[in-house]
């Protein structure tokens, strides 16, 4: 086991695996930006050291800055959290080739699965379906409308590295098919340095369904069930819950064996997320792999009983999965919602400013996962997610009841946040029924 980890992260994720080391006994090396500089949650590790400005390009995302602090602190391994350089091949790579342990996939499997043609290689591979499209990356405006006129239209143009929707389009003819090859690739190239786009079929209204999974050094890979993210705005997730309501059994047990068996067929080891979309027939199709932990990793960690970041610390130090799969119960219904510092009755602009009022509900199944407080300055550089409420109940009825009146309870003043439409959305039948797709926000509550 390792003695001593460096936090390559900041806010919410970073807290909670400060609070894991605590509890493992392990030592701990908190990195900061200047903006940060003096966060409560630091308190927690045994050593911060700051790293460059508030800008993230300075700091966060710079690998010799993180890699010298991880030296000065005389850290064995490094945790990426989520987001930053969590699923940085080159990040990877330096981390090891300075004998430092990088708490994640190994950078052959991350290239695998974090590259999306190549993840829909493996797929095939492990007999996994694929949505209809184009068998690589799309170089012409030629070849596109071809493959338009054999799998016919609506098309969604997809950027082959990053995610969080950016370097996608829907194309409905053939005009829009060719703007959006370059608007996509435009995008993906300042956002990913990566200007590739593919092709696939576009379901419409399509629910987002994903598999948490941990692999060990050993050769066994379980999966922790599925999570329904369905609720979002703009590929950007809302709310998160598990187990996915209304999904028959048998088509959950199928999602779940297709994701173990992508992740073997990948060697990929530690924790990761095989996404699907699923349509309105409750076929699945394989979208992508997240090589990281999760923002919504708590829904699963309330029904399973098992911290995924302790896992990925002993799945590092190359202990073995301490259960079979037949030994992973799912238990209840969690739910999570994620509140940002956002104005939703003003086109979700960004509120920064400072906390002056805090009142956080709690209670039985009630969960918290934040860094900010009383007093607390939200700037305008990082991610507009504040924390993370979780609750967990025995029925999904009960933990929609308990998250209503958690948010009816949650009092944040100097700063906009999205509860407001949290409890719209918590009290629209869609959500009630479990009756989600990836649209029916912008559909139903932002188009009234």
């Amino acid at each position: 086991m390792f003695q001593r980890i460096l936090v390559a992260n900041r806010g919410e994720i970073a807290l909670r695996i400060l609070r894991a080391c605590r509890e493992m006994g392990i030592g701990s090396v908190a990195v900061c930006s200047e903006a940060d500089r003096g966060a409560d949650y630091l308190k927690l590790a045994n050593e911060s050291i700051c790293i460059g400005p508030a800008q993230a390009s300075g700091s966060y995302l710079l690998i010799k800055n993180i890699i010298s602090a991880a030296e000065i602190g005389n850290v064995q391994a490094i945790h990426p959290g989520y987001g930053f350089l969590s699923e940085n091949e080159h990040f990877a790579e330096v981390c090891r080739s300075c004998n430092i342990e990088f708490i994640g996939p190994s950078v052959e499997a991350m290239a695998k699965v974090g590259d999306k043609v190549s993840a829909k290689e493996i797929a095939k591979q492990a007999k996994v379906n694929l949505v209809p499209g184009s068998d690589g990356l799309i170089h012409s405006e030629e070849a596109a409308l071809a493959i338009a006129a054999k799998i016919g239209y609506p098309l969604l143009i997809k950027a082959t590295a990053g995610g969080g929707g950016k370097g996608m389009r829907v194309a409905r003819n053939d005009i829009s098919l060719k703007t959006g090859l370059k608007q996509a690739a435009m995008e993906a190239e300042k956002a990913f340095n990566n200007s590739g786009v593919y092709l696939e079929k576009y379901v419409e209204n399509p629910r987002h369904v994903e598999v948490q999974i941990l692999a060990d050094h050993h050769g066994d890979v379980v999966h922790l069930w599925e999570r329904d993210c369905s609720t979002q705005r703009r590929h950007q997730k809302l709310i998160e819950e598990s187990p996915a309501p209304n999904l028959p059994q048998a088509v959950r047990d199928d999602i779940c064996k297709a994701a173990v068996r992508l992740v073997k067929a990948a060697n990929y080891t530690n924790a990761g997320t095989v996404e699907f979309i699923v349509d309105q027939e409750n076929r699945f199709y394989f979208i992508e792999v997240n090589a990281r932990i999760q923002v919504e990793h708590p829904v699963t960690e309330m029904v399973t009983g098992i911290d995924l970041i302790q896992q990925q610390i002993r799945i590092a130090s190359k202990e073995p999965l301490p259960w079979k799969q037949r030994n992973i119960p799912c238990h209840g219904a969690a739910i999570e919602v994620r509140i940002n510092a956002e104005d939703p009755d003003n086109d979700f602009r960004g509120s920064p400013g400072r906390i002056t009022k805090l009142r956080v509900p709690g209670g039985h199944g009630v969960r918290w996962d934040s860094h900010v407080h009383e007093g607390y300055v939200v700037g305008p550089y990082y991610d507009s997610m504040i924390g993370k409420l979780i609750v967990h109940k025995p029925t999904r009825p009960e933990a929609v009841a308990c998250l209503k009146r958690c948010l009816d309870e949650f009092v944040v003043e100097g700063i906009k946040t999205t509860i407001p439409l949290l409890k719209r959305i918590l009290n629209d039948s869609a959500f009630v029924e479990g009756r989600m797709h990836t649209t029916f926000i912008e559909q139903t509550l932002l188009a009234k």
